[in-house]
């Protein structure tokens, strides 16, 4: 599914991922975790695509395919997702009519046809309902005057409508209260299966109370220095990453 293999990124003269390895196979849920400036939101944005960083060595597969050397709405049509941790706003953009456009994006890049208006509303209601996502909501446009639940919870429409088969969660719990986050995370679970995989990025351990990983990483200092499964999350709510710091180091 994806593989990640000594990869080194930097944003002008700081170099920020420092030979990072990953690998992800269809299915599995991977929580990445650490300190800030580890390098956890600059892995996001490189899988994503964005200018500003520089790959200097190393290569990202995703079903066997480089995609470092594709734009970014490439790596999309190809089965990315990225949910930024900060959704920006698109005044003057209705989200039915970004997520119509996004979806025919996804449709032409695999050679088929425009959805009809009526399908489209068709799949609109099916998949918001599913989702306990009122269409109300999706009659604004794109994020404007939304609550922080609320943006995070058109992502999650997004994802299910454009079906990726990888999600890269940008600490998707930030400005959640309790409550937002149950509903978002009770949205990325209905999205989960054997074919779709995710990467949960995330400082906090309670978003994993709700999103269960298959394995947990720390990043610390550009690279993955430690693996385990769930637990390794509780361990670092209760001890902080002094110690991995420190043994990476």
């Amino acid at each position: 599914m994806l593989q990640i293999k000594n990869l080194h990124a930097r944003i002008g003269d700081r170099e920020i991922l420092k030979g990072l390895d990953l690998t992800v196979n269809a299915g599995e849920i991977h929580a990445i975790m650490g300190p800030n400036g580890a390098g956890k939101s600059t892995l996001s944005y490189i899988l994503a695509g964005k200018d500003d960083y520089e790959v200097t060595e190393g290569e990202v597969l995703l079903n066997g395919v480089n995609i470092l050397e594709m734009e970014p709405n490439e790596r999309a049509t190809a089965g990315l997702f990225l949910a930024f941790q900060y959704p920006i706003e698109i005044p003057g953009v209705a989200s039915m009519t970004f997520l119509r456009a996004a979806l025919n994006a996804h449709r032409k890049a695999r050679g088929e046809g425009e959805i009809s208006t009526p399908d489209f509303m068709r799949v609109i209601k099916e998949t918001s309902a599913k989702l306990n996502i009122s269409t109300e909501m999706l009659k604004r446009p794109v994020n404007v005057g939304f609550s922080g639940g609320e943006k995070k919870r058109n992502e999650v429409m997004q994802m299910a409508l454009l079906q990726p088969s990888i999600a890269i969660l940008d600490e998707t719990d930030s400005g959640l209260d309790i409550d937002a986050l149950k509903v978002v995370s009770d949205g990325v679970n209905a999205l989960r299966s054997p074919e779709r995989s995710f990467v949960v990025i995330t400082h906090y351990q309670r978003l994993l109370n709700y999103i269960v990983p298959d394995f947990v990483h720390v990043l610390s200092d550009g690279r993955i220095v430690a693996s385990g499964g769930k637990e390794l999350a509780l361990e670092l709510e209760k001890n902080g990453y002094a110690g991995f710091v420190q043994d990476a180091a």
